[in-house]
């Protein structure tokens, strides 16, 4: 199983925040099927203040690159990735014209 992490801020209102999670509370299908589809098992989403971190465990054969463009396929898919962009904003040092920004695995640790 692969894992991958991303981070985005949300922007600072409270009910920008308020709307996300309801929104998150109960995720259209299709964005759950997409998921599934192009390889995803498993996706949680954490939240510190505006601070979202996205952890994410797909198939050992998954690459991001290759595979998520899969989950845009569908048009309900596309819909909910632009109402979610109106949530966000980059976090600080994030490249030009990103949301979720790729975070570097530094420790884990695995019980047998």
């Amino acid at each position: 199983m692969k894992r991958f992490a991303q981070t985005v801020l949300l922007k600072d209102d409270p009910k920008i925040i308020r709307r996300y999670e309801e929104y998150h509370a109960n995720p259209w299908p299709e964005v759950v099927a997409g998921t599934e589809r192009c390889g995803v098992r498993r996706v949680f989403i954490y939240r510190f203040g505006r601070q979202l971190f996205m952890f994410m465990e797909a198939a050992d054969d998954f690459d991001m690159e290759r595979d998520m463009p899969k989950y845009m396929e569908h048009p309900r898919a596309r819909e909910w990735d632009q109402l979610m962009r109106t949530f966000q904003e980059p976090v600080p040092g994030a490249p030009p014209g990103s949301t979720w920004v790729p975070m570097r695995e530094i420790y884990a640790s695995e019980s047998k």
